[in-house]
Parts: C-alpha cells; structure tokens; sequence
C-alpha cells in the first residue's frame, strides 16, 4: 500500500502539504524526520514529516519525496506539540516556527547552478562582465551563483547571471546544498601489510638510508603504542608531523611506499574537555532561604518569581537549584537575555557543572550549533543547556527546571521576522508541558509578571539584602539643564561627574558610563539651511560613525559617506546633534589620556570573541573606563566598579509607548546595580533635565512597588497589560495612497468583529522602513477571551481583505504581546 507524509516547509503556509513516499526506505520514515521535497517551480526545500499515513489528497496532484535524510527523528512529540502553541498563539505559520527553530545546517537549500549553452551564438558583442561570466562556464560546464560572484571578483553577479540567461547564454539549473559539513581530521594507521612485526622490523633495516622517514615512522610507532600491549592510539597527521618536526613531503614518502594509509575521522567541533569540577559555594542565610522558599513554592505552583535586589547572590541560588534538578535526572534550561553574559555565567556554571553544560546562542558557527542539536538527541546529552532565546527550540528529553534571568528584558522579545514570540512565556508553555517548574529572577520584574505574582497566579520570593550586606550605591541626581543654562558642562559630562572619575582612576578603581545610543551623533544638521541628511529607505535620520566617517541607517543598513558640504544650500557647517557612545569614547579619551578605555555595543561586538574580550578585559582590570548601551546594565558582575554615569536619564522617558516609564526604571535600576558590588559601597551620578520627575526618586530610593502601583493604576483606567491583551496588525506596502486605503478598509472589517476594542489605524513612530509605507492597528482585547476565536477573526478578516484584487500585494502580519 502506498504510504503519504504530510510535512512542515520551511514557509510561511497556512497549512501542510503531502507527498507520496517512494517505496523503497519507506519503512524508516516517521514524525519529526526530515525529507528533501520539490515545491513550485524547480525549487527543493527540506520538510519536516509531522505526519505518516496512507490516504491521497485529492485536490492536487501528489508529488514524491525526492529524498529521506534521517533514519531516527530530529524533532521530539513535545516539539511539534510547542511549535503548533507558537504558531496558534503568536499568530503565525508552522513554517515561520520550523526557520526560527532548527539551525541552518539542518536544511538542505536550493541553490541557483548556471549551466552554459553550448549552442550559443551571440548577435550583438558582449559587455566585459558578461564575458568574464562566459569565459569562466566555459572552463566549467556548471557552476553555482555563489561561486562566480566569488571566482568573477564581481558584485552583485546576478544581474550579469540574468542579462545572459535572457540571451539565451545559460540555462538555470536547480540543485541541492548541504549546509552542514561535519568537523574531521586526517589520521593515519600503518597499511595491513606494513602493521605485520616481521614486515615492520624488515622496514626499519629498509629506512635506514632515509634517517627522516625512518624517524617519522618510529614517532607513529610510539605516539599508536604499537609494539604495547594496550589498543592502538588513534594518531592525527597533523599532530605526528608535529612531534617528528618533518615535512609533508616526507609523509607522503611513506604514503607512496604503502607504509601509512591515511583516512578522515569525524572529531566534531563541541568542547570535549573533561574539566575538574569544584564544590557548591554555600549559600548566606538570606540565599538559603530564598532557595528553601523557592522549594516550597514549587510544591504549589509551577511558575515563581524571584525578586532579588542587584548583587544580591540570584545566581548562587540559581547554581543550587541547577544541581538539585540534576542529582533528580533532570535537564535544565537556562535563559539569558543577551548573549554577552554566557561568557561570565559559563564560567560560573562550568566551575560547578563541567562538562555537563551546552552553551547555544547565534553568534556560535553554524555548524557547532548543529552539534549541539544532534547531541541533545543523542544518549550522551547535555544535563544544562545555558543560552538566549533560540534554545527554548532544543530537543530536552527530559526537562525539570526552567530559570529565565532577567526576566523583564525586552531582548527576550523576537521582533522581525516571525514567530515575534516572547522567550519568556513562551519557556513558561514548554515547562509546562514537560511538568517542569519555571524561575523568573531579576531585580526589576516586568509589571505583567510582578502582577502575576501578587495575585497569586505565580509564586514569589523576594531577596532584599545584597552579597555581603553591602548597601545598595548612592545615587547622585544631576540637573543638566541648570548646569546647561549655566554653560558649565564639559559636552555631555557634569562637573561631579568628572570629579567621581578622576577618583575613581586615582583609587585604581573602575567606571562604567552608560548611554542608550550608539554611533558618534544621532543626526548631523546644516547650520545654515536646517538640512538633515535622511534615509532613502525609512522615515529617519541618520546616524554619524566617526570610525567609518559614514552615515549609517540603524534600521535597513543604508550607509551614506557624509558630505564635505550641504546639498541644499553648500554650506559648509555641518554640526553633530546629540551623542552616542563613540563620541562619549572620543571625549573621555581626550579628558583622561592616561586612561584604559573600552566601548561595548551593537558596533564592537559583532563576534563572539569581541564580547568575550572586552569582558575579559574589563574583569581582569585592563580596562579603567567601559562606556555602553543597555548591554552593559544585563546582569553583569564586576567586582571593581564603584562609579556608574548615567548620562542622559532623558532618553528612555520620552519614547511614545505605555512602557517607557517602566522600562526607563529598570535600566536606572539595573545600571545602578553594577556599582559596588563586593568590596563597598558604589556612586551613581543620574544626570537629567527633569530633575522633579517621580521616576527620579523612585529610582534614587530604589522604591519598585511605588513604581508599579502607580503604572498599575494607571494601565488599568486606560486598558492596557496585565489587565487587557495587545495584538498589533501591522499593514506594510509600496504605495502610501493604497496602503492608507486597505489599512482603512481592515480596521472597518475589524470594527465589526471586535467593536470599541479596537484602535487606528495610525501610523507608527516609524512610518516607512526598507521602502515600505506601515501602519498599526492595535486590538485591546480582555484576557478571558479566548485567543483562538480572535485568531479566527483576525485570519478571517486578512483573507476577506487579500481576496480584494486592489490589496493582493499587501502584507499583514501581527505582533501578539508586543514590547
């Protein structure tokens, strides 16, 4: 009987499609395997099978399973059961989940490969660039995009690729690539014939007019133990050629004379370093019962909030709670927030845990991404899983504890493209459906979260004494706007501020200086006319890099070489507005030389190592002066610092959105906390321009409930979370006139449905990125109405809208719990 599977693409399709596997190997294939399957035109995508059956569709034709890649599954029940919650619930496809989920290496791509028409016969004389592409087919019948652009030097080949495909020079061909290569070393064994004693002894005499081959022979012998009585050492080429100091050549002597036989070996890429492990730090009285009543809690509650001050000893707790799920045969998960704090955390962790720990975050390789997904299958699987919000995808067999740090952080939010799923809740759905227990620790809950606690729907544990008593920093308010008025600000920095670190440095001490933006200036300004250079793809101004001297967009990448003079009038003076951190790094530079100073944000930690590094660095004390974004305020535990600059408070308040009071809040919070942390009492200097602002004392007297009962009564008069639910529908188009057309024509057909509930449509903060025009409806719905339902409508309303010939080309996609 023929057999079907109904598969999972890697698309944005509302549904599955099936396929008619081929006979042979068809036994093999079950849910959660991946086969490679033809879709449209010439195209071949890697699916995932969710479904084994024998009934054929009937309303297309059934196309067969061009391959089957996996004997066993690479995705568990649980996983597809969490990837349909994602998709229902955040208002998305399956698909979306699948290519947010499984790392590249895991699917098969169609690639491009241009084939040369031998037949060709040009009329009119080739352009040089479509020559050079010629020259190379014909050297090489086939070849991928990817390697002419490479080979031909030249940019953006596909252009050339296409004007000779119109001509009829090539013929486009589709075939499959693997991604994935695994990690191998050459190693070497003596042939069969060679690894007899008597031969071998007889080689020894033979070498002995060539002394080089013979030593490096001798080396094998002893680096194998082969005259031992123990089973042979494998032995890498690399690391024999290493030991015996001899050249390539002289292996390959060897090689030639049927001596070595060389063969790959599979070695991998992950950490397999046995490391000693020390024993748990014990915890003070306050962790303890923290940890006790975190305990007790979980006997009545799956979710509880752990509420510590800064440097209160979370982590320690954390690291005791990791270890009790372990000696039960549970796997834990641990979420942060940014992916520069895996560096302190593992080596915390991997002190404790050794190699029980995985780290999984994006700016690891592909291919050791890949590892780690293939070892969590595996037998010999991680017990503790350390990273951002793509592990929450990772095959567990058996999960027992969940801890999101910092739970409040927006960065556990994915904002494009879908699932826009929050890590957070989205961990809180996958405990649950292992009966897992989650923790959520931070120092500044998320009102939503904080409210949940005190209704009781979670737990909550409060730790309100830091590590060593040591108080919580003084925090020092600085009026910006008198000390402006009074021209007595050196640029961004207030007298008091200067002096704390130029005491700081004297004491060999550290400082940290905060500022929520990147670049040299966030808008450069004609003097003369008031002309501001703007993206040609979005609705913003430019942002100045001094170290590129560019222009660069922050939101599609557009870069722009800054003028010598003014376009509109040719003045010629062009001044900088604002700061961000590389002018912040720029003037410290010039007001303290002597001084070791670093920069950490978006710009100087594209890699792994970079973050790792200015980490390093800043621990070990090479570093006097660390100026950063909101990266630096995540959690970090430096035990050195004992300023903090806040420099313009200003910023985070005066954002359009219901959150910026309680986001502005927590960065002070969390910023301030990195100031004295182990050996005495830190200084903080907020400086601000709304000095009588209620936000400022709250932060100063580190009062969080006044900050959330007056947010709560707040959200509560005008509806928004934790007592109402957002979705936002965000319509995006070309063409701003059709687009204002069907975003009016959405909100009516929503009106109907869901009434006063909703809101717009406006236009965002931002009302064009990458060329597309946007707008926003929001949907304020309660939280006892079922989400399924609002699915259904919302879904209906995008069809009824799509079907309209005017608004076929508009795209609709919906953020659920925006942040």
């Amino acid at each position: 009987m023929k057999k079907y599977v109904d598969v999972i693409l890697p698309l944005p399709l509302p549904r599955n499609f099936t396929y008619s596997l081929p006979d042979e190997g068809s036994d093999e294939v079950k849910a959660g395997c991946r086969v490679v399957v033809p879709f449209g035109r010439k195209k071949y995508y890697t699916a995932i099978v969710c479904n084994v059956h024998y009934c054929a569709p009937t309303e297309y034709e059934v196309k067969e399973v061009s391959a089957v890649l996996d004997v066993s599954p690479i995705l568990f029940p649980k996983q597809f059961k969490f990837w349909e919650w994602l998709a229902d619930y955040y208002l998305c496809t399956q698909g979306d989940v699948y290519k947010a989920a499984l790392p590249s290496g895991l699917k098969l791509e169609s690639e491009t490969v241009v084939e040369y028409n031998p037949e060709f016969e040009t009329v009119e004389r080739l352009t040089d660039k479509e020559q050079c592409i010629v020259d190379l087919l014909v050297k090489e019948k086939e070849q991928s995009v990817t390697k002419l652009e490479k080979d031909s030097g030249l940019k953006n080949v596909l252009g050339v690729v296409k004007s000779l495909l119109d001509k009829g020079a090539l013929f486009v061909k589709e075939e499959l690539r693997r991604n994935y290569k695994p990690k191998t070393e050459t190693r070497v064994h003596l042939t069969a014939e060679a690894a007899k004693e008597e031969r071998l002894r007889e080689l020894f005499d033979e070498l002995s007019r060539a002394p080089k081959q013979l030593a490096l022979l001798m080396k094998y012998v002893e680096l194998s133990g082969f005259m031992g009585e123990n089973t042979l050492e494998e032995v890498s080429k690399k690391e024999l050629l290493q030991q015996a100091i001899v050249s390539v050549s002289v292996f390959n002597g060897l090689v030639e004379k049927h001596i070595f036989d060389v063969y790959e070996y599979e070695i991998g890429r992950l950490d397999k370093k046995q490391r000693g492990v020390v024993e748990l730090n014990p915890l003070n009285e306050f962790q303890d019962r923290a940890h006790e009543d975190i305990l007790a809690c979980f006997q009545q509650k799956n979710v509880c909030l752990l509420h510590g001050v800064t440097s209160s000893g979370k982590t320690e707790v954390y690291i005791h709670l990791i270890a009790e799920a372990i000696r039960q045969g549970k796997q834990v998960l641990y979420l942060l927030p940014e992916i520069a704090l895996t560096t302190q955390i593992t080596e915390r962790l991997r002190r404790v845990f050794g190699s029980r720990l995985g780290i999984y975050h994006s700016k690891f390789p592909d291919a050791e991404r890949v590892e780690i997904w293939q070892k969590q299958l595996g037998e010999n699987d991680y017990d503790i899983i350390l990273g951002v919000r793509s592990s929450i995808f990772l095959p567990f067999k058996n999960l027992g504890l969940v801890i999101v740090d910092e739970e409040h952080e927006n960065t556990y939010k994915q904002q494009d493209p879908a699932p826009r799923y929050n890590a957070r809740n989205a961990a809180i759905v996958l405990a649950a459906m292992y009966g897992a227990k989650t923790l959520l620790g931070t120092a500044t809950p998320s009102i939503e979260t904080y409210h949940n606690a005190t209704v009781g729907k979670y737990g909550l544990v409060e730790l309100k004494e830091r590590y060593k008593e040591i108080q919580l920093p003084e925090i020092i308010p600085v009026d910006i706007k008198e000390l402006h008025r009074k021209k007595r600000m050196s640029g961004p920095f207030s007298p008091l501020l200067l002096t704390s670190i130029t005491e700081a440095l004297v004491k060999k001490e550290q400082v940290i200086l905060f500022q929520n933006r990147r670049g040299f200036a966030p808008m450069v300004e004609c003097r003369t006319c008031g002309w501001v250079p703007k993206c040609k793809n979005c609705d913003v101004s430019l942002t100045y890099h001094k170290g590129l001297n560019q222009l660069t967009c922050h939101y599609c990448g557009y870069t722009y070489q800054l003028p010598r003079s003014c376009p509109a009038c040719e003045g010629v003076e062009l001044m900088h507005r604002g700061f961000g951190t590389e002018k912040i790094e720029d003037d410290i530079k010039t007001l303290f030389p002597e001084a070791s100073v670093a920069r950490m944000d978006m710009d100087t930690t594209r890699t792994r190592t970079a973050y790792e590094k200015i980490i390093a660095d800043f621990e070990e004390g090479k570093t006097d002066i660390l100026i950063g974004t909101q990266m630096v305020s995540k959690g970090l535990d430096f035990d050195h610092v004992s300023v903090v600059g806040i420099l313009n408070a200003d910023t985070m308040l005066n954002y359009p959105d219901f959150r910026s009071y309680e986001r502005a809040f927590q960065l002070m919070a969390q910023v301030s906390g990195r100031a004295g942390r182990k050996h005495k009492r830190g200084k903080v200097i907020l400086q601000t321009k709304s000095i009588d602002h209620s936000i400022i004392e709250q932060v100063i007297a580190n009062d969080y409930e006044q900050m959330v009962e007056g947010q709560l009564a707040e959200r509560q008069l005008f509806q928004y979370p934790p007592y109402y639910r957002l979705i936002y529908v965000y319509m995006k188009h070309r063409n701003s006139d059709s687009l204002e057309l069907m975003a009016n024509a959405m909100g009516e057909k929503l009106r109907v449905m869901f009434g006063s509930r909703v809101l717009g449509p406006d236009k965002p903060p931002v009302a064009r990125i990458q060329t597309l025009f946007i707008k926003k409806i929001v949907l304020k719905i309660e939280p006892n109405i079922s989400m399924e339902r609002v699915r259904e409508c919302l879904l209906r309303a995008q069809s009824e809208i799509l079907q309209d010939e005017r608004f076929k080309s508009l795209i609709i996609y919906y953020d659920v719990d925006p942040m």
